[in-house]
C-alpha cells in the first residue's frame, strides 16, 4: 500500500494545490521511491536555487508549475510513461496529458511541457522562462552537482536524511539505458540517452556526430588549416600523414599526429614522451634524412581507442632499408581526427 508523502521536507512547505498535490501522488504511484525522491529534491533545490538568485516563489515564478515539472519529469522512465520517444518527451507528453484531464490551462501546460523535455538540455532552458529555468536547475543540482555551492549551508545534508539518494545518478542512467536497449527508437544519436546508451553498445551502434558526417553520403571531409594539415579520419590516414610529413620534413605537422601526453620510442630503449621530446626525436628523423613506409596490417577497436600494427620500412641515406613489425595505441580527439597515444615501431624487438 503506498503510504502519501508529507508536503514539507527539510522545513520547506511544498505547494498544497489541488494540482500540485495530485501531480506529487501520480509520481509517487509511477515512479520507482529512488526516482520519486530525485524528483522532490530537484523541486527543493530548485527552489533554492532560485533564492539565492533573488528570486521568491510565488511571486517571480509560478511555485505550483515549478513543482509539477520537477515531481513529474522523469514520469517518462515508469512503465506508464514509457513510449517511443526519448523519455524525457514521453515525460512530457504524459504530464501534459495529467493536467489537461485536471483542467490546466494551455499555456500553463506548455511552461511544465518545456520544463521537463528540456530538463537534460543545456543552454536553453534559462531562455525559456523561470519556472522552466529553476526546474532544470535543481535537477542538474541533485545529478551533476552543478550549483551546489550555491546552495543553504546545510540544506543538502538535511534533504538527503528524508530524501536518501540510494545512487540516483547510476540508478536513474541505468533505467534510461534499459529502456533505450529495449526500443532503439528513443535513443536518437545527439540526445542525452544517446550519450548513455552508447557505453553498452558496440561502436557505431549510435553514431556521434563525425561518425553521422561521414555517413551522409555526400562526400564531405575535414577542412585542411594551415596549422594543422589534413585530419587522418582512420588509422590509416594516420600512417599515411606520417610518412608523408616525414618525407617532407615537416616538422611541425609530424609532431602534431601525436597528443600532448603521447609516448613514442624513436630507437631501441629510449623513450619520447611529450610534445617537446617527441619534436626533438622526430627532428632527429627529418635531419638524418629517414624515410618510413607503413602498411596497416591488423587493428581492434575499443570505443575511440585503436590497437593497431602496421609494417614499416625504414631507410636512410647509406642504409639498407629495414623491414620490421610496429605496435602503436591511437585515440579518436572529439573533432574526429586519430592521433597516436602510444607510437613504438620496436615493440616485437
Amino acid at each position: 500500500m503506498t503510504i502519501s508523502p508529507p508536503l514539507s521536507y527539510a522545513g520547506i512547505e511544498l505547494p498544497d494545490t489541488e494540482i500540485a498535490v495530485a501531480a506529487l501522488r501520480y509520481a509517487e504511484k509511477l515512479n520507482d521511491p529512488v526516482v520519486f525522491r530525485h524528483s522532490v529534491r530537484s523541486y527543493l533545490f530548485g527552489r533554492a536555487l532560485g533564492e539565492a538568485q533573488g528570486l521568491t516563489a510565488g511571486i517571480d515564478y509560478d511555485d505550483e508549475l515549478m513543482f509539477v515539472a520537477c515531481v513529474l519529469h522523469d514520469t517518462g522512465v515508469s512503465d506508464e510513461g514509457n513510449g517511443d520517444q526519448r523519455f524525457e518527451v514521453d515525460g512530457a507528453d504524459l504530464a501534459a496529458r495529467f493536467l489537461r484531464e485536471r483542467g490546466m490551462s494551455r499555456d500553463r501546460i506548455e511552461i511544465v511541457w518545456d520544463g521537463i523535455a528540456l530538463h537534460t538540455t543545456n543552454g536553453i532552458g534559462a531562455h525559456k522562462g523561470p519556472e522552466v529555468m529553476l526546474c532544470h536547475a535543481g535537477i542538474t543540482a541533485d545529478i551533476l552537482g552543478i550549483g551546489r555551492e550555491l546552495l543553504p549551508e546545510g540544506l543538502a545534508d538535511l534533504v538527503h536524511e528524508e530524501l536518501p539518494r540510494e545512487d540516483l545518478a547510476y540508478a536513474l542512467t541505468d533505467a534510461v539505458v534499459a529502456q533505450c536497449l529495449n526500443n532503439p527508437r528513443k535513443a536518437g544519436p545527439l540526445s542525452f540517452p544517446a550519450a548513455a546508451v552508447r557505453h553498452h553498445l558496440p561502436q557505431g551502434t549510435v553514431p556521434d556526430w563525425y561518425e553521422m558526417i561521414a555517413q551522409a553520403g555526400w562526400g564531405d571531409r575535414p577542412i585542411e588549416d594551415k596549422d594543422r594539415g589534413p585530419a587522418a579520419n582512420s588509422p590509416e590516414e594516420l600512417a599515411e600523414l606520417f610518412s608523408r610529413y616525414l618525407a617532407a620534413g615537416d616538422l611541425d605537422r609530424l609532431t602534431r599526429l601525436y597528443e600532448p601526453g603521447a609516448v613514442f620510442v624513436p630507437r631501441p630503449g629510449e623513450v619520447s614522451t611529450g610534445t617537446d621530446a617527441i619534436s626533438e626525436s622526430l627532428r632527429q628523423y627529418v635531419e638524418q634524412g629517414v624515410r618510413i613506409t607503413l602498411r596497416l596490417r591488423r587493428v581492434h577497436h575499443a570505443g575511440d581507442l585503436a590497437l593497431l600494427s602496421s609494417v614499416a620500412t625504414v631507410s636512410a641515406p647509406g642504409a639498407a632499408p629495414v623491414t620490421q613489425p610496429t605496435t602503436e595505441v591511437i585515440r579518436r580527439q572529439p573533432d574526429g581526427r586519430w592521433l597516436y597515444v602510444f607510437d613504438d615501431p620496436f615493440f616485437d624487438a
